[in-house]
Order: structure tokens, then sequence, then C-alpha cells
């Protein structure tokens, strides 16, 4: 019954697997939470039995005359024992607990029919108190489905009224008066006794599963939290080492952790003003540039795809030999890679690591350009000595590093020559000989090493002189039909055979890679091809991770389910184990302040105990009016408390009616949610049903009946007597279950506080022991004396004191013992579930009160997720990457890094982009190494500054269009008109399109202003050289392990040759924009024809910057 059972063969339709894994852990889940109730049950049960044993040997009553009370109750104690040791060893409950359950009914069961047919007498009210003990106990102790639960509760009562009807009926001389009410009392009794009794079980049922439903989810949202902290880790790593990203993200969570309100948090994140420097100073390093010589007029050739697919393919390729080599890759400027060994742990190897990586480079470009027949190649270039690294800026965080050796190594590469590795004299002294070297006369091709008298090399790779022993007998590699092609074609399709990983590929798996590819000079991770893959084979991988998660998520849930039947019994630390408050004062107030929208159902289960009550009494009452009357007058007052419960369900009902009682749904919204109006109607509801339980005691004046004197006489006439006397107080059996009634009422209202049920159980049951050992005393004695009598068969029970009574009918038959026992015992089992129903409540609450907790922390966490992807790209761009938030089968929300659209490259076209170089010419010539300014890191510091007031500019309005790319050293790149809706930028509106360039010119202002800002407070005299040009450009997310946004084309080369052939103070831009920006207003002075790179003569203007200061306002 509580097994894990098969499903149906229609519900294997229904139900997929993980709901059938899910229904088999919540049936598991059941059982544990059976097993308190069942041992308490027993423990209760055994308690019961001995105490009758004990009471029976304590009032000195006979064991011969009541041989069968005794034996049954000692054998049924020995049973009980019996299950409650089986119950403990954990194998067999577990297997057997509904059969031990079974034989625990069945032993209650065979206890009550010996009760009734071991004494003297059989009255129609026999053990009707008991057998609603063990109807009430199939639903809210043994361990049963409500199915079952039904069944056996069916089969206890109407075996009762069967056996007892037969009895009195069929097998006997004399059909007792009021046979028909009696048995008609004693139904309705088992029925209310039924109907709470599975009341209590479909709401325990309810909250139960959503016990388990809150575990699970708790249990989902840890291990999502656990994914978030990789993902995390794994973000903030692909770009930035970790020693780095570690204090940024700290710094971050902090500023998160200290403030409490959601939406502070969100714009503590959005702005993420802070202008702290992650920059740390490293010796013995090398540098390595790189740049591919021809890509320039070979990307011209290209689309965006092929564009986007060769320098991801060509730098993954670059990024694979640098981890092979122990490099860190700083950063890509286009078509240039640059990258660093002896980062962040020193090593001796350096020189040797970066020269190694220029041949791999050099070789791998040999390769293309003989497998495809482009003419393109690498210029490598090599220095070592002292750098600074780290991270400046507050927006697009790239790991960078400054020093004037890092400067010198750039004009190696610039001084060098295609398919060699250019090398400075200090590298060649750590390569200890390694490598044959010869004159790379740099200073004839670079006029920087020529101003510094740097002697240079240039490296013979090993490999070239087996290659050139091969090349007699090796026929050169063809590429005819190749030719046919473009060029930018072949190289795609070749560079795409090496598979290289896409941009963020290692967030897609949940465990991800813990550190930088390259950590203390080891590797920790493999690369993970990523080839082109069917549809079918992705959905395959999605199922599989997402199985993969659900299986985890099972194990957990079982692991905890085996913990929770190990440590039932084990005091929990956040709760009291006798009151079962919460030690935390904030938290028992919260929970005593929870909504309890079942209420009105407490309510309504109140009403129908009132009313059995009242029918019960009804068909055994002298008083019939009286007791309409006091009916009518309690239940008004128990009507009005279901109406305030019910305000809004009867507004609904009678819409036409109550259409001006707008009130009524905030009077139902009350009871809900505030403690203090449910507590004044439970205590009125529970005082009415006490009342209402004991009206035929105290309310109905009864004299106690004369007893008649033993006579020949009165003898004969007895049997017409017998009647009259009996039918006067046979009543007083249904009032005590009445009270045993209003017992049960003090427990359905299962989320009261379990005090305040003490108190009213208490409370009645004292009440009720007073009037029956007290205040009607005598009317129970005078009872028990004529039953006493009629078992006699005389009429003379003057004689028959209580001891008397008590030995002839026994412990369970005489009337105010049996009374007593019977409030006693429902009073304990009532305590027992009360108690039981308040942990399981306050459990539910933990759990929910966690996962709040941990869906707090994972939004935090996802918010910064957000805000560290967005820092790697323009927001756009990373909504593309971060999946929308989706629900699974357990509805946890997950939040995949990758979707499914999106998993190849990211590459777009624009018709109309507006690009900006600005850069601080003067900052080159200020920076200094020196002990004074800590080898530069003082000079990194102003620089940080700058460019954080320039990147404090991009969150005003104004500016939101513009997008930081990138910082080069001292040049701050942005670009306009990058962040529309895709599929939307070639159909712009010439307005739209004028608008960002005129945009842009008033952010290129506004750094100019903010610089003499600076200058004012440094006392500096920096000035801003900012070029502009605007067109069509190409944008997409390279590189695999530090994946970065970048824009090529044209229109970007243009833009950053505006910059460098500038005048300070001034904003260069070609001809093109400034015919854009004279439509707009803007005044632009022509310069005249100036000598570009690559590019010829090219007319320029100036943009005068007073004139847009004013266009400003007009702009907006």
């Amino acid at each position: 019954m509580c097994e894990e059972r098969a499903m149906p063969a229609k519900g294997k339709y229904l139900l997929n697997n993980q709901e059938l894994k899910h229904e088999a852990l919540y049936r598991k889940f059941s059982c544990i939470s059976q097993y308190q109730p069942l041992v308490q049950l027993l423990g209760l049960s055994m308690l019961s039995c001995g105490l009758l044993l004990i009471l029976f040997f304590t009032l000195q009553l006979r064991a011969e005359q009541h041989y069968v009370f005794v034996s049954v109750v000692s054998v049924s104690l020995c049973v009980f024992l019996a299950v409650f040791i089986l119950v403990y060893i954990e194998t067999l409950s577990q297997r057997w607990r509904c059969l031990l359950g079974l034989v625990v009914w069945a032993t209650h069961l065979f206890m009550g029919f010996t009760f009734i047919f071991s004494g003297p007498l059989i009255l129609p009210w026999d053990q009707v108190a008991f057998f609603l003990f063990i109807i009430f106990t199939v639903y809210t102790m043994l361990p049963f489905q409500m199915c079952y639960a039904v069944v056996l509760s069916v089969i206890s009562s109407l075996s009762h009224l069967l056996v007892l009807t037969l009895r009195l009926t069929v097998f006997s001389k004399e059909t007792p008066p009021y046979l028909a009410n009696q048995l008609l009392s004693n139904a309705v009794v088992f029925l209310c006794g039924s109907v709470v009794g599975a009341f209590h079980k479909v709401m325990m049922e309810r909250t139960l599963r959503q016990t388990f439903q809150d575990t699970l989810r708790c249990l989902g949202i840890r291990m999502k939290l656990e994914i978030e902290k990789r993902q995390q880790e794994n973000l903030l790593q692909s770009v930035l080492p970790v020693y780095i990203s570690m204090k940024m993200k700290l710094a971050i969570m902090e500023r998160l952790q200290d403030c409490k309100d959601k939406e502070e948090q969100q714009r503590l994140v959005k702005d993420n003003n802070f202008h702290s420097l992650y920059v740390k100073r490293h010796e013995n390093v090398s540098i390595l540039y790189a740049d591919i010589v021809g890509f320039t007029r070979l990307a011209s050739d290209c689309s965006p795809k092929e564009l986007v697919i060769m320098l991801n393919e060509l730098f993954g390729k670059f990024d694979q030999i640098a981890k092979e080599n122990e490099c860190m890759r700083i950063k890509i400027l286009g078509d240039c890679y640059y990258c660093v060994s002896g980062l962040p742990v020193s090593l001796p190897r350096h020189a040797k690591n970066c020269v190694k990586m220029g041949l791999d480079m050099c070789e791998a470009i040999k390769q293309v350009r003989e497998a495809t027949g482009v003419d393109i190649n690498m210029r490598v270039g090599v220095h070592s000595g002292n750098v600074l690294c780290g991270v400046i800026g507050l927006r697009k965080w790239q790991f960078d590093v400054w020093s004037h050796d890092v400067t010198l190594a750039n004009h190696m590469e610039s001084g060098g020559v295609p398919g060699r590795v250019h090398i400075t004299e200090a590298t060649l002294k750590h390569l200890n000989k390694a490598y044959e070297v010869e004159e790379g006369e740099g200073h004839m091709r670079d006029a920087y090493l020529k101003e510094l008298n740097i002697q240079t090399y240039l490296v013979i790779d090993p490999r070239s002189k087996d290659l050139a022993l091969n090349s007699r007998s090796v026929a050169k590699h063809r590429v005819n039909d190749g030719l046919k092609m473009r060029a930018s074609v072949r190289m795609t399709r070749y560079l795409e055979s090496w598979g290289a990983v896409k941009p963020f590929a290692h967030l897609q798996s949940r465990e991800g890679y813990t550190t930088d590819a390259m950590v203390n000079g080891k590797s920790r991770c493999k690369d993970i091809p990523l080839r082109p893959t069917p549809c079918s084979k992705i959905t395959e991988r999605n199922k599989s991770q997402k199985s993969k998660f659900d299986e985890e998520l099972h194990n957990e849930m079982t692991t905890t389910i085996d913990e929770l039947s190990n440590n039932q019994w084990v005091k929990s630390e956040e709760m009291s184990s006798l009151s079962l408050w919460f030690p935390k004062k904030e938290l028992e107030k919260q929970y005593r302040a929870i909504d309890l929208p079942m209420f009105k159902h407490y309510i309504g289960c109140a009403s129908f105990i009132f009313l059995c009550i009242f029918v019960v009494q009804m068909f055994v009452t002298t008083d019939p009016k009286m007791l309409g009357m006091y009916f009518a007058v309690l239940a008004c007052v128990l009507l009005l408390t279901l109406g305030i419960c019910f305000a809004g369900h009867l507004q609904r009902v009678f819409p036409g009616k109550l259409s001006n009682c707008q009130w009524l749904p905030a009077v139902s919204e009350a009871v809900v949610k505030r403690p203090c109006v449910r507590l004044p109607l439970t205590t009125i509801s529970t005082a009415v049903i006490i009342i209402l339980a004991v009206f035929s005691l105290c309310f109905i004046e009864k004299n106690v009946p004369p007893c008649p004197i033993d006579s020949p006489d009165l003898t004969r006439a007895n049997s017409s007597h017998r009647p009259d006397l009996h039918n006067k107080l046979f009543y007083l059996s249904y009032s005590v279950y009445s009270c045993i009634l209003a017992l049960i009422a003090c427990g359905v209202f299962l989320r009261v506080s379990f005090e305040l049920k003490v108190i009213f159980l208490t409370l009645a049951s004292t009440a009720y022991y007073i009037i029956i050992l007290s205040s009607k005393r005598e009317l129970f004695t005078a009872y028990g004396k004529m039953l006493y009598a009629q078992v006699n068969n005389t009429w003379n029970c003057s004689s028959a004191g209580n001891p008397y009574t008590l030995e002839v009918l026994g412990l369970v038959k005489e009337p105010q013992v049996m009374s007593c026992i019977y409030i006693t015992l429902f009073l304990v089992t009532m305590l027992i579930i009360s108690q039981q129903n308040e942990s399981c409540f306050r459990q539910d609450f933990l759990l929910k009160n966690k996962n709040r907790t941990e869906q707090d922390e994972i939004e935090t966490r996802e918010n910064l997720n957000r805000l560290l992807l967005e820092n790697v790209l323009p927001a756009h761009v990373a909504a593309l990457f971060v999946g929308e938030s989706k629900k699974n089968e357990v509805g946890l929300l997950t939040n995949t890094l990758l979707t499914e659209k999106y998993k190849d490259l990211y590459y777009k076209s624009y018709d109309c982009v507006c690009v900006m170089f600005a850069s601080v010419p003067d900052f080159k010539e200020f920076y200094t190494e020196c002990d004074i300014n800590k080898e530069g890191l003082e000079c990194l510091r102003l620089l940080n500054e700058i460019i954080a007031d320039f990147d404090e500019l991009l969150s005003k309005p104004k500016f939101s269009g513009v997008e930081k790319i990138k910082t080069i050293g001292s040049t701050y790149m942005a670009a306009a008109g990058l962040s529309g809706t895709p599929g939307q930028e070639n159909n712009q509106d010439r307005e739209r399109q004028q608008a960002q360039i005129g945009n842009m010119v008033e952010f290129a202002v506004a750094l100019i202003g903010k610089l003499d800002g600076i200058n004012r407070h440094s006392f500096n005299s920096f000035r801003l050289r900012v070029g502009i040009n605007h067109g069509p450009v190409i944008a997409g997310v390279i590189g695999a392990r530090k994946p970065q946004y970048d824009i090529w084309g044209n229109t970007v080369n243009v833009a950053s040759r505006m910059e460098s052939t500038g005048e300070l103070g001034k904003i260069q831009v070609t001809e093109e924009t400034s015919d854009v920006l004279q439509k707009l207003g803007y005044s632009c002075e022509c310069r005249g024809f100036i000598n570009v790179k690559g590019k010829g003569e090219l007319k320029t203007f100036f943009v005068s910057t007073d004139m847009s200061k004013q266009q400003g306002m007009g702009l907006s």
C-alpha cells in the first residue's frame, strides 16, 4: 500500500519517466512521514493496555470473572510490543510497514469486540468510543493510503453496527427499547469520525506533498546555486586570470550583500561604479606580439560569417598553441594577437615558451598558405622583461599588460619579418642557446627600435632544415581546383577543419572548468571540439544534460529521504523539542503570521462536527424542543463565523444581491492573512461545539430515579418497569461520545498554534471530568446500579455500590469509569496528533523559508552573472548567450548560458555604425617606471581614473546607444548603432543613422570635458585626440577560452587612422562624416588632404567642439 508500486498501464502513457520516479520518491517520502505516527500509536496502545491491566488489578477486580478481558488485553500488549520492535527494524519496516499497520488495526478491532462480548451485558452504545478511536486512527496514524483507510474505516463501523444489530435483535429474547435511535446515533458518530479523519488525511497529504515538492525544489535550487557558482567562476575566468577575477567578484558580492533591496541590488549591478585598481607587477616574463600579414586585404573580400569563422578558427588555434606552450593570451586587436608567458606564476622557461609559440604560429599559417594558396603570413615579435598586468575601467573588462617592455615587444612585431620570430637581446639571453639565431636588423624597419638602439635577432626554426631536405623528394601540395574559389571561401573551408572551440562553449556543461586555461603553467582542462552538429544530436545532447541533472536531483532526494529516515528522532537545532518553537524570534514571528487560505475549511469541518453532535443528541434526548432552541442559538453563532470566512465566496455566489457589499472580500482576506482575526473565530467555534456537547448533561434537568426495593411483587413486575427506568439514563453514554467528538473538533484546526489546541483540549477535558466525576456523579452512579440490577435480574439496586458494579460490569462497561477512560484516551490521542501536525507544518515552513533564501541568493548570482557577461559583451549580444528562464519538471527555475539558436558563432553585419577612437597621447610621456611611482603603478592608477570616468558617461541615458568596444593602452574605442533589434539594422532610416553620428560627437565632447576635470584635480595637462568615422562594419564574438566582442571593417580602420593622424584637443572626421554633421548643424573645419596608411590621400575635417556643445540640446 505504501511501498513503491508500478503505475497502471494507462498511467505509463500519461506520466513520463521522470514523473514516475518522482511519484516513487514521494511514496517513499510518505512512508517516512508515516513512521512517527505509527510508532506513537503503538506507544499509546501499549500504554493503554498497560494502564488497563494496572487499573484492573488496582481496583482488585477478579481475574477469573474477567479472564477474557485480561487475556485479550495482555495478548494485545504483546502484539503491539512485537510490532513496535519490528517497526524499528529499518529494512523490514520499509517493506512491510503497511502489513504491520494492518496487524495493529486488526488487533484493535479484536480488542473492541472482546470488550463488547466479555461482559455480562451487551448494550447498543457498547464500545462506540473505542471503535471511533479505531476509525479515527486508521486515517490519522496508520500508514495507509486514502482508499485503504476508507475501506478499513467502513469495515470497522459496519462490523460494529451489524454485530450489535444482529445480537440485540435476532439473537436476543428481548429487543432493547429505542434500539434504532441508538444504532443511528452510533452510525452518525462513526460517520463523523470517518469524515473528520478523511479531512485530516487530505489536509496532511496535501501538506506532505507540498513539503516533498518544496524539498525537491530546495535541493534543485541548491544544485542550481552550485551550477551558478561554477558558471560565475568560469565566466569571469574566461576573461580574467583567477587571482584578479576572484578579487573583483568578492568586491561586487560585498556590495550586493550590503544592499538588501532587490531593486537597489539591480541598480548597483548595472551601475557598478567603483574605481578599484586591479593591477599587479610581474617580473621576468616574455611578451609575444603576432600579426597576420595580408589579412586586411583578405578580410575586405569576406562575408561577415566568413570573417568571424576565420578569426575564431585562427585565434582558436593560437589559443591552443598558447596553452601547449604555457602562455596566456592577453588580447586580440583586429588581426593582432598578443600573449605573455610567466603569468600569473613565474616560469623559468618563459622565453622558450614564447619563442616556441611564435614558431608554431608561423608553422600553422604556413600550412594554411600551402593548403589554400592564400598569400598570408605571420609576423612575430618577442621581448622579455617586466609588466604591470590587470584590469582598468568599469565597463568591458579586459585583462591587459602595460610597461615599456610591452611597448618594445609591440615594435618588435611591427619591425619584424613575415614568417619569422623576431626577438630582442634580452630574450636571447633567456633562451640559453636553445635556438639558433641570425641578425634581425630590426632598427632598419622600425624607428622606435632605431631610437632605442635595440639589437634584434631572427630565430631559425629547427623544423626548417628538415623541411628543406624533404622538399626535394616530396612534391609540393597543389590546390588547382580550389583556386577557382574566392580566397576567403578557401580559407574558411580549410580553417573549419580545425574545429576550434566556439566562444563560451565550456559554459554549456554544468561542470565547466574551474580555472583559466593556464594556471601554474599546467593545463586544467581539455579542449571541447564543437563540430557542426545536426539538430537531432543537439537535442539528444540537451536531453542527456537534462537527464543528468534530473538523475543527480533524484539521487540527492533519495539521500535526503534516507537521512530523514535515520534522523527522525534526532532533536532539530531549529526547533524546541517540547514547545516546537523556533529559537529565532524573527522566524517564529514569520511562522505565526503566515497566511492560512485553508482556515475556512477548518471552520467548515468544525461545523460538520457541530451538526453531528446535534443529530446524535437529537436521537437520544428526552427534551428535543429544548435542544432545538439551544441548537438554533449556537448555530447562529457558528453560521456567523462561517459567513465571515466565506464572505468572498458569498459575493461570487450572489453577485446581484451582494454587489454593493464590496467589503466582503476584504473580510475573507483578513481571515486568511491576520492571526488576530483567526484566533477569536477559532475560540468561538470550539467553544460552541464544547458547549453543545454537554447540553444533555448540564442543561436538561434530570433527577436521579428512585431505586426500587427488592420484593416479590416488584420482582414479578420488573419486566414492565425495567424499560422505563433504563430509558431515563442511556443518553449519558451518548453525551460522553458527544464530548469526545468535541475533543476531536479541537484538533481540526490543523495550522492553528499547538499551544492554543493544548489549552482547548485541556479545558474541555477538565470540564468533562468535573461533570462526570462531580456535578453529575449521581446520574452515572445510578445508571451503573441499574445496569448491575439488570445483570442480576433483580430490581433491588439499593445494595449495589460502585465496587460491586465495577466487579460485575467490568472496566469498559461501567458508565463512569468507561467515560473517563475514553475521554483520557482521546485527549492523549489528540495531543499526539496535534504535536505531530505542528512539527510537520513547521518543517514545511522551514523548507519554504530556506527555499526563499536560496532563491534570493540565486537571483543575486544571476544578476552578477549578467553583469559579468555584459562586461564581456554588449547587452544585446549577451542576451543571445543568456537563455530565457525556463521551468523544468520539478518547477526549478534554470538559466542556461547558451540557447540552441546561438550555439554557433555570433556575427552580424551593419550598414551604418559610427566608430570612435579617443586617445591620450600625452600619457605615453607621462608614464614612467621608477621607485617613486611604484614602477609605473601610480601612473596606471591615474589612467584607471580616466578610463573609469569615461565609462561612467555610458550610464547616462543620453549615451545609451554608445557601446564601449575596448581600450588599447590609453586609447578608448567606442561605437554607436550596434544595439538595434536583430534584422532591423539594414532598414534604419537616415535620421536615426545621422542621430547616432551626432550622438557620438557629443560623447567625444563629453570625454574631452571629463579629461579637463581630471586635469584640474591632478594638475596635469592631458589632451584628447579623437578620430570618428561611420559606415558599414562587421561585429562578432571570437575566441574560445577568452571570448571577445569586436568589430571589423574599413570603417574601423579609417576611424583609427583619423585618431592617429589627428591633433591634440580636436576631433578629426572623414569628409562623409563631416557632411552628415554639417546637416545636423555642427561646424566643421576642413583640414585638407592627409596621407593615411593603406588609403592614400584623404580629405579630413575638424569638428568645432564649442559648436557641438551648443548642438547637444537640439540633438536630443
